[in-house]
């Protein structure tokens, strides 16, 4: 699995640049900055962060490589928990989507924003993380490096949000398969992630 390697001392570059005087304060009022713009770190493909950048310039299609984390859930009975967007979502609106899923906020490690995104959507805490790949992701619009987690239990208490996450229930395996391929069901990436791991999601049970 990746794991971020932040500049030892001050903050990485923003991109694309600012005046010096943007940057003092950014540094002076990060906290501010991160929860006001969405921060997210540019990373190189080993998770080394050369840059930070706004959401809206991450997904302008200037294609600035940032991390994402995804958490599948399984109950013993072999279920994938699946969320449904919200229609208000600014990418992939009202489609059914892996449980959870989000971005790394600058200054965050991956497992920091893993717990952070399961809390605020599924209200989700207690679970042990299985590390499951990472890859990256392009669409028209962005490049994610993503860092692929699984979580199997019986007794998940999964409370979605109602804001980003209008609803979410477990699926079958035979379920999604007859939903595989429709264009409107699921999202890309969840189809073509779930289609690469589905062998080694299973064999955890």
């Amino acid at each position: 699995m990746i794991e971020l390697v932040y500049p030892v001392e001050g903050y990485a570059p923003k991109i694309p640049s600012m005046t010096m005087a943007d940057r003092d304060a950014m540094i002076q009022n990060e906290k501010e900055a991160v929860r006001k713009e969405e921060v997210f770190p540019v990373i190189d493909p080993n998770g080394v962060v050369i840059g930070m950048s706004s959401r809206s310039y991450c997904h302008s299609g200037a294609k600035p490589l940032h991390p994402v984390v995804h958490l599948h859930i399984l109950d013993r009975m072999g279920r994938l928990y699946l969320q449904h967007r919200s229609p208000s979502k600014d990418i992939q609106p009202d489609k059914w989507d892996t449980a959870v899923g989000g971005h790394v906020s600058y200054g965050e490690s991956i497992d920091e924003a893993l717990f952070r995104e399961s809390s605020e959507e599924l209200g989700f805490t207690e679970y042990n993380p299985v590390g499951v790949c990472a890859y990256v992701f392009e669409s028209p619009i962005e490049k994610e490096l993503v860092s692929v987690f699984a979580a199997v239990g019986s007794s998940f208490v999964l409370k979605p949000d109602g804001d980003e996450i209008t609803e979410g229930r477990f699926w079958t395996e035979e379920e999604i398969d007859a939903h595989l391929g429709d264009g409107k069901t699921f999202t890309p990436n969840f189809e073509s992630e779930f289609q690469a791991i589905r062998k080694t999601l299973y064999a955890l049970l």
